[in-house]
């Protein structure tokens, strides 16, 4: 019974996949997550599409898709704030980087110009875990998980990458 009357409740309100109590509920986690009201429109969108994705894949209704929709809800709240904090550490990177003495405008354009060539010249595999790594700001387990790849490999290019970038800025007196 209880899985008859959740795949009732997906196809409620025109192919709806939440009824307006557990979208309440879902907007109510979302809140006390700490999720500001701007962005509480997009968290129920989420909620919507991963319990779409979840019966288009083929997988079971969940039993209860209220109190899914709610543990769904508070991971989208976690991830909301781990969002904010590596956006929060970045702009610190980036307030820290202003406040160091400028190079001038030249002295600049031969960095960047040099770290450019620098990184055209690694092979792919290592250009690819640097710019994830220090362009991106991606930790090194955040790296492995996206590009499908053990830690220890991803440590592994990072390392022989920046020594190969290092020697190329010292070569050409960059640095």
């Amino acid at each position: 019974m209880l899985r008859r009357k959740a795949r009732r409740v997906q196809e409620d309100d025109h192919g709806d996949p939440l009824d307006a109590a557990q979208e309440r509920r879902v907007r109510a986690v979302l809140a006390l997550g700490g999720v500001p009201q701007a962005d509480l429109l997009d968290g129920v969108q989420q909620v919507r599409l991963r319990l779409l994705e979840r019966t288009a894949s083929g997988r079971e209704a969940p039993r209860d898709v209220s109190a899914w929709a709610a543990v769904v809800a508070s991971n989208l709240a976690m991830d909301w704030h781990r969002a904010k904090k590596r956006q929060e550490r970045l702009g610190e990177r980036l307030a820290a980087l202003r406040q160091t003495e400028h190079p001038s405008g030249e002295e600049t354009s031969l960095l960047s110009l040099a770290v450019s060539q620098g990184l055209d010249e690694l092979p792919d595999a290592q250009r690819q875990v640097l710019v994830l790594r220090f362009y991106a700001d991606l930790p090194v387990r955040g790296i492995a998980e996206e590009l499908g790849i053990p830690e220890g490999t991803v440590k592994s290019r990072l390392h022989t990458a920046v020594r190969a970038l290092r020697a190329r800025l010292h070569e050409d007196e960059v640095v």
